[in-house]
């Protein structure tokens, strides 16, 4: 039987409907799944209000980004982040980071850094003094040996996230080895607690 072309062209119509109908609810289930996994790859996009020359963007891990849950930080320096050695690393905080920092949870490694494959993990463990100042303002890392300039190396934090949610920076500084200390920006790290 050979149907009118005006319903023929209504079925067809009806029938592209429903298949993107069915082509969205399934793409929209599938974002709800995957949503909050997204949300854990902290560097995939940030945003800065004031993108300035002299602000540089350091890689890091987190473990949770959720507020007040315990949490492992990679704070990375890679070899382009540094040109010399490094005497001293210096780490400064927000004073509205209000996580209780302990120098026992702390530690200096060179790491292999992770990425869709392997996560990011300390390779070998650098003897080092670290001191946390009174107020939680910053960390001060002194290696036993310089680190040397061509491999990466990270500060561990092992801490329970703010109380707060935000954004937090924490900037880093180097000092070099040499006749005259000179402390030097290296970057920041720009990470968010949910």
């Amino acid at each position: 039987m050979v149907l009118p072309r005006s319903s023929f062209n209504l079925f067809s119509f009806t029938a592209l409907g429903i298949s993107a109908g069915l082509l969205g609810t399934f793409a929209t289930i599938e974002s709800v799944n995957y949503q909050n996994k997204a949300l854990a790859s902290p560097s995939l996009l940030e945003f800065r209000w004031d993108n300035s020359k002299n602000y540089k963007k350091l890689y890091y891990w987190q473990s949770s980004s959720e507020r007040r849950d315990r949490s492992t930080y990679y704070l990375v320096i890679r070899p382009t982040d540094r040109r010399t050695a490094t005497l001293k690393l210096k780490i400064t905080f927000p004073e509205y980071f209000d996580a209780k920092i302990s120098a026992k949870k702390l530690s200096l490694c060179k790491v292999s850094l992770g990425g869709m494959l392997a996560r990011t993990r300390c390779l070998e463990k650098i003897p080092a003094v670290i001191e946390v100042a009174d107020d939680q303002s910053s960390i001060e890392v002194f290696p036993n040996d310089p680190i040397p300039e061509d491999e990466s190396y990270a500060v561990v934090m092992k801490i329970f996230n703010p109380d707060q949610s935000g954004m937090f920076q924490l900037n880093a500084m180097a000092q070099a080895p040499g006749d005259v200390p000179v402390t030097r920006y290296l970057g920041s790290w720009n990470f968010t607690i949910d």
